[in-house]
Order: structure tokens, then C-alpha cells, then sequence
């Protein structure tokens, strides 16, 4: 029997000559979080594309808000970034007014990213976009799938959780190993 799962987009099933191939699409954890993040990036920057933001500046004002003037070091780290791709993102938010650098009062190497009143109006704006976005995804999903999904996914973009996959040996499915228990749950 050929279920959705073990079929590719051209509809070949794993028993074709492309069953390797159809298996990496249809069961590859990274492949599918690809996918479904490109999905949902565009229609999150298309919900809040009128507040002149894209979903990457969006989360990233919402980070900044949240953490007060972070050191960039660290906001990289929290959105699980390098340095280089948030100051590129950081550029035209800089540019727009959005946000100023400074260097810290206690440490002048470290240069700190505040909110400003510009940004702070900009990220309220596309909040409330964000908000109406959000409440569509939820609806499809259903919230307990979404949240689901949330729990999920920090799970995957902890800190832990680099750490935990390269030192993991293969472990049978549905089974925990020695490093699953550094993770958040």
C-alpha cells in the first residue's frame, strides 16, 4: 500500500527506482522543517509585508524588544544566527532608524542594539499583523498541534540541542539516548 508519505511531489511511490530519493523528501527532519519554514516565511512576510518589515526584521525587533539592549553576541546566539547574518539583517533596520548600536558603558568592545521610538511603533504595527497571522496558523493547525510544534521546535534550536545531536549515536526510533535528557522538554 502507497501512503501520501512515500510518495514524492511527482507522485512516484517508494517501490520506483526513485524510493531513495523519496524517502530522503518524505522522512528527512531537516528537509520538511526547510520546507515548511519557507512556507510560512512567506506568508508571515506577506500578513505583515504592509508594516514594511519581513518576518526576520519582525523577530528580530521582537527579540530586541524582549531582551532590552542586547549585546549582539549574545542576540545572535538566542536567534541561533552568526554574527555576520544578523549584522546583515541588522543594516537596513539601522538605516530605517528602527535600531541604534552603542558601545556598552562597562565593556567598549561590545556594542549593544537598543529599540528605537521608531522601532518600537514599527514592531506594534507589525504585531498586531503578526497577531492576526499567527491566529490563522493556529486555526489550520489547531492550537494544540501549534503548540505542540512550539515545544518542538525550541526543543531543536536549544542550545543543548547541537551538543546533544554530534556527540548522539544512532539510536532506534522512538527511543531516547544518554543525551536526550540535556534537552528541554
Amino acid at each position: 500500500m502507497t501512503t501520501d508519505a512515500t510518495k514524492d511531489v511527482s507522485g512516484s511511490s517508494a517501490g520506483d527506482e526513485t524510493a531513495l530519493t523519496c524517502g530522503v523528501w518524505a522522512l528527512c527532519a531537516n528537509s520538511a522543517v526547510r520546507r515548511a519554514a519557507r512556507q510560512l516565511g512567506q506568508l508571515y512576510d506577506d500578513a505583515i509585508g504592509p508594516s514594511g518589515l519581513r518576518g526576520t526584521q519582525f523577530s528580530l525587533l521582537a527579540q530586541i524588544s524582549r531582551t532590552g539592549s542586547p549585546a549582539l553576541q549574545p542576540l545572535a546566539a538566542a536567534l541561533v544566527m552568526d554574527l555576520s547574518a544578523l549584522g546583515h539583517t541588522l543594516k537596513p533596520l539601522l538605516r530605517d532608524g528602527l535600531v541604534t548600536l552603542a558601545p556598552d558603558p562597562k565593556d567598549r568592545r561590545v556594542r549593544r542594539v537598543s529599540l528605537t521610538e521608531t522601532g518600537v511603533a514599527r514592531l506594534s504595527e507589525a504585531e498586531a499583523m503578526w497577531r492576526k497571522a499567527q491566529r490563522r496558523f493556529e486555526t489550520l493547525v489547531g492550537e494544540e498541534d501549534a503548540a505542540a510544534l512550539m515545544r518542538i521546535l525550541g526543543k531543536v534550536s536549544s542550545a543543548g540541542f547541537r551538543d546533544a545531536f554530534e556527540h548522539a549515536e544512532s539510536v532506534p526510533t522512538g527511543r531516547k539516548n544518554e543525551h536526550s535528557e540535556d534537552l528541554p522538554s
